[in-house]
């Protein structure tokens, strides 16, 4: 099983947090407890709203990295929080 997760929160005033843990469950209940991440600790609660599973550590930091180095509106269509353009 792929013990090294890459995910994505949307803060309580909307931004969206990417992290990396090898514990989703744990991490998460520490972001919306406030002792997650210095970013997300006044902006609790937060909602989990993407994952990426991965086999090595280095792979999810690479991917990590990618996704921080992502727009908003990239991530937003990653997670699947962007408004579909009408046909």
């Amino acid at each position: 099983m792929a013990d090294h997760v890459v995910y994505v929160l949307e803060c309580a005033d909307g931004t969206l947090y990417t992290g990396y843990t090898t514990d989703l469950t744990r991490r998460v209940a520490e972001h919306d407890a406030g002792d997650g991440a210095k970013y997300t600790r006044g902006r609790t609660p937060v909602e989990l709203v993407y994952h990426e599973r991965y086999e090595t550590r280095s792979e999810a930091m690479s991917r990590e990295y990618e996704i921080k180095s992502l727009t908003r509106a990239e991530k937003e269509r990653l997670v699947g929080l962007a408004d579909e353009p009408e046909a």
